[in-house]
């Protein structure tokens, strides 16, 4: 398989890499290489040293979701590397067709995200009611999941109030490099979930993933704005952000 085929299979499968390419040089210039996430690569550029430096940078510009030239200098010259990100797309599975589902697979697909809509009830997995999911899926979570990706580009949102629901998606997205899980409940729900995932064998770094009581606290009540404070808090998670006030930044600037 050409280092062509490679790339367009990567990208079909949807797994992420960085493709490096040598843009200036004493030698090696035109040469490509594909850098996966833990470091694995295929092709090669040259000499071995390049390889070696460029490599840790190519994973953590993937996983910044940046692309960009960076420079080397080795005792054969300066060398240029383009280094071309190619993340893996990012999606949004919502688990439980509520009233929040609908506005939520409306604001998500405005944002770019591929929506996944998923529940068991007949009456509540309609592709009508949901038009702007890319997916509608009707079937128990033990069922449907296991044919959906759940990697760090990936946002789940368990809006069923079902423990026939809650149960099985939790066990099933835990163990998984998922970036975000929101679950909706009341205080007194997320504790006992999670103590009786707790009991399951689930570790605390894998709970941490949990977001419940689900969104940012933003006072809204209507299915809106309970909609807009979830994909908030989903938005503050993929760039590291708390969610805060952009004013609290510039208080101590103030005169």
């Amino acid at each position: 398989m050409s280092l062509y085929d490679r790339y367009r299979q990567l990208i079909d499968d949807e797994i992420p890499f960085a493709l490096l390419t040598v843009i200036a040089g004493p030698e090696g210039v035109g040469r490509k290489l594909l850098v996966q996430l833990d470091g694995s690569v295929e092709g090669g550029i040259q000499p071995p040293e390049l390889q070696a430096a460029v490599r840790p940078d190519a994973v953590e510009l993937l996983r910044q979701e940046q692309s960009e030239v960076r420079n080397y200098t080795l005792p054969g010259g300066v060398f240029s590397v383009f280094i071309e990100s190619y993340p893996a797309p990012h999606q949004i599975v919502i688990v439980g067709a509520a009233h929040a589902a609908g506005p939520l697979a409306r604001f998500a697909r405005a944002l770019g995200y591929r929506v996944i809509v998923t529940d068991a009830r007949a009456a509540f997995a309609v592709p009508e009611r949901f038009p702007d999911a890319d997916q509608v899926i009707k079937g128990w979570p033990q069922d449907v999941l296991p044919g959906i990706r759940f990697d760090a580009s990936t946002y789940l949102v368990l809006l069923s109030h079902d423990p026939k629901f809650d149960e099985p998606t939790l066990q099933h997205v835990l163990p998984t490099s998922i970036a975000y899980i929101g679950a909706i409940g009341s205080r007194k729900t997320q504790r006992e979930r999670f103590q009786r995932l707790r009991e399951q064998g689930f570790s605390e770094e894998q709970l941490a993933k949990i977001y419940g009581p689900v969104g940012l606290d933003l006072g809204g009540r209507s299915t809106e704005e309970t909609a807009l404070a979830i994909l908030a808090e989903i938005t503050a998670v993929r760039y590291g952000k708390q969610g805060g006030f952009m004013r609290k930044k510039l208080e101590g600037m103030r005169s």
